[in-house]
């Protein structure tokens, strides 16, 4: 691994969109990270396969952290190293090797999560709809994606994909407070809704700062980069950062995320790439 002062944290599932076409000079821009050496992380929401076809249209060649922190994705050979772990004392591998990826659980692995939302809902008798059992014509009325993209959509290595079957604000958020009690963590995307026991953004990003710092054999700055829709999941566990905004994140919202500290970038003028590029520490 050459030189680098930076290893960059980007959440990308608002630049590189579900449907349609992604931010304008992204693919420039991971060209110009690469050329200079500069690593760049990318976090998502989505799995494993689903960011397989993102990862080749755009070059990725690096880490990525799926499933909303439920697990690290090295590719072969990455590092050349073995990642530093406490496995021996949890008796459980450091590693699994899922598809062309060598992957860092963090979360436990399916079908942990499935069996704990079906238990919950028994438990509660709140009503919910995994996407696993669905049939595929009501997997993709129910996705809004063409049939290969909502079948990738929900095959997961960790977390589990549902939507609530009729229940009433109050049912979901008394369903949604018993599962934090089990150590369920829940995301909302939309109207579907994904859970996973103990998926973590930050000890992702701990991890793969040890083994960035191992390789380089010096601490490399942690920066995050991201919309303002996810930068409430990345920066408060980054060293510095960036917030791409635009029109609607720059007004006041109580909605937005407290980034007092993070550099602001709008995302869409022509030289927003060549500024973010500007904008990435250099020194060591």
């Amino acid at each position: 691994m050459r030189q680098t002062s930076s290893v960059l944290y980007i959440a990308v599932d608002t630049l590189i969109p579900l449907r349609g076409s992604s931010v304008p000079g992204l693919d420039e821009f991971t060209a110009a990270l690469d050329h200079q050496a500069i690593p760049a992380v990318w976090l998502t929401s989505r799995s494993r396969l689903q960011f397989d076809d993102p990862r080749r249209k755009h070059g990725h060649r690096h880490p990525f952290i799926a499933e909303d922190g439920c697990a690290i994705y090295l590719p072969e050979d990455y590092f050349h190293l073995r990642p530093a772990s406490d496995a021996s004392r949890l008796k459980k591998a450091a590693t699994v090797r899922l598809g062309r990826f060598t992957c860092i659980p963090v979360a436990q692995a399916l079908p942990a999560a499935a069996e704990a939302l079906q238990t919950l809902s028994q438990d509660t008798g709140v009503p919910v709809v995994t996407l696993r059992s669905l049939s595929p014509r009501e997997l993709a009325q129910n996705t809004g994606l063409p049939q290969k993209e909502a079948e990738l959509a929900r095959q997961r290595d960790f977390d589990d994909i549902f939507f609530f079957a009729g229940a009433s604000a109050d049912q979901v958020e008394r369903f949604l407070s018993e599962g934090g009690n089990r150590n369920l963590q829940f995301r909302q995307h939309g109207v579907l809704w994904s859970t996973a026991i103990g998926p973590s953004v930050q000890r992702c990003l701990r991890e793969l700062a040890k083994l960035y710092d191992r390789a380089l054999r010096y601490h490399a700055h942690i920066v995050g980069i991201g919309t303002p829709d996810l930068a409430a999941g990345l920066f408060p566990f980054c060293e510095r950062t960036i917030l791409l905004t635009d029109r609607k994140s720059e007004e006041p919202s109580q909605n937005q995320p407290d980034t007092p500290r993070a550099r602001r970038l709008p995302l869409h003028v022509p030289d927003v790439w060549e500024r973010l590029l500007a904008a990435i520490p250099t020194k060591k």
